[in-house]
């Protein structure tokens, strides 16, 4: 059952009373949630037996029912029950999108762990071989991103977004492999998984996640990265930003660690691309 999409009332099926009990359901969570039948019954001007219909017409058992399915709804977030949106013009959206992905930029700045940086750096280029483990999403997109940065530094590197995959990966591992690891929420079971099996085989890992998480309890080298979000639950993450940030940072110390081997390949994929493409050298640099 979808409260919400019930409560929205998106197709016109309630009546007045009910669309009335709907809105303010909607409006004031906390007060429904609190109150009892009579209370919310006086509050919107009905009796007691018509907060009972309405319930059931929503497909509760009741007016209890009601209140378990709302505490359901509400632990998802309010956010998604009344959503903000403060911006609505093109240039409002220009302007929010990219004053959160600044702001990003200077929190991490700020709380930026340059040691473990360079740790992962260092872990990353004297590696035989690396895994780099996503999930779905952003974190998905991340570590493709590690692949899409380190393969042109010369590293042997595989992105992977598939659980079981990663388990079998994991199980698989052999001595010179390191293992990087992306989770935004850091509470990715599948991936804490991942990584006692890689310490139980003595594999170094490393992960971008939230500081104090189940995944950060489980890696061995952290780059913690912890960004308050907004409200506006339609703005994608700002926090991909700083993800991507510390990216371009480990690719650069990768780089930095062993420049010879950086220029060789950097200049034999540049020099097919131009010579295949338009032989215009002047296209991005690093890539």
């Amino acid at each position: 059952m979808d409260l919400f999409h019930a409560l929205s009332d998106e197709e016109g099926k309630l009546s007045g009373l009910d669309r009335k009990l709907a809105q303010i359901t909607i409006d004031d969570v906390d007060f429904v949630m609190n109150a009892s039948i009579g209370e919310l019954a006086e509050r919107v001007g009905v009796s007691p037996p018509t907060v009972t219909r309405f319930c059931r017409r929503l497909g509760c058992k009741g007016f209890p029912d009601f209140k378990v399915q709302l505490a359901k709804l509400t632990y998802v977030g309010l956010r998604y029950v009344k959503p903000e949106v403060p911006t609505e013009t093109p240039d409002e959206v220009a302007k929010d999108i990219i004053a959160k992905a600044q702001n990003a930029m200077f929190q991490l700045h700020r709380q930026l762990d340059v040691s473990a940086l360079e740790t992962a750096a260092r872990l990353l280029r004297g590696a035989a071989f690396i895994h780099a483990f996503g999930a779905s999403g952003n974190s998905a997109m991340i570590v493709n991103e590690l692949h899409n940065r380190l393969f042109r530094l010369g590293c042997r590197i595989h992105a992977s977004n598939d659980h079981n995959m990663n388990a079998m990966l994991s199980a698989a591992a052999q001595p010179g492999t390191v293992v990087f690891g992306s989770s935004f929420t850091g509470r990715d079971p599948a991936l804490v998984h991942c990584l006692d099996l890689l310490r139980q085989r003595g594999v170094p890992t490393i992960v971008i996640t939230q500081s104090g998480s189940p995944v950060a309890a489980a890696a061995d080298v952290v780059i913690a990265i912890d960004l308050p979000e907004g409200k506006n639950i339609f703005r994608p993450t700002s926090t991909r930003y700083a993800y991507l940030a510390v990216i371009d940072m480990l690719a650069n110390l990768v780089a930095y660690a062993d420049r010879p081997k950086s220029l060789k390949t950097l200049r034999s994929i540049k020099e097919e691309l131009v010579s295949r493409r338009d032989g215009d050298d002047r296209q991005l640099l690093g890539d």
